[in-house]
């Protein structure tokens, strides 16, 4: 059974830092570059904590099916879902995700969904029973 992920573009929350488009070109999704120190493991809350994450990002598998979202209002606690895709392999060495990215969202009407708590870099796995998760990945 596939599971399905919510994922972010934007490192350290820094909008200039937005990824989306370099994650489409390459056809890859990573949290933290193997090169740079991530932040203090315990320092967000919520259970976002860096260790948090990558326990999370260690359950990803091949088949599994990953969305990129965007905060787009906190006090509403919606988000905007920019491209989904299948997990095609992953690289835990440096915590890159392989993705085949799929062209199915209209640019010019934006599926908006609720936050439900996705904040961090890295949500899951939720099950396909979710309702939440059609609005996602089958709206």
């Amino acid at each position: 059974m596939n599971n399905y992920w919510v994922v972010g573009s934007i490192p350290a929350g820094k909008v200039e830092n937005d990824a989306l488009e370099d994650f489409i070109k390459r056809g890859y999704w990573y949290c933290w570059d193997k090169n740079t120190t991530p932040p203090d493991e315990e320092s967000q809350g919520s259970g976002n904590s860096v260790k948090n994450q990558r326990e999370r990002f260690k359950n990803i598998k091949e088949g599994d099916r990953i969305a990129i979202k965007k905060i787009i209002s906190i006090p509403d606690q919606k988000m905007e879902i920019r491209v989904i895709g299948i997990v095609k392999d992953i690289d835990h060495g440096e915590w890159r995700i392989y993705v085949n990215w799929l062209p199915i969202i209209e640019k010019s009407v934006p599926r908006i969904v609720d936050l439900k708590g996705c904040t961090a870099s890295i949500h899951g796995p939720f099950q396909s029973s979710d309702p939440w998760v059609h609005e996602i990945f089958c709206a």
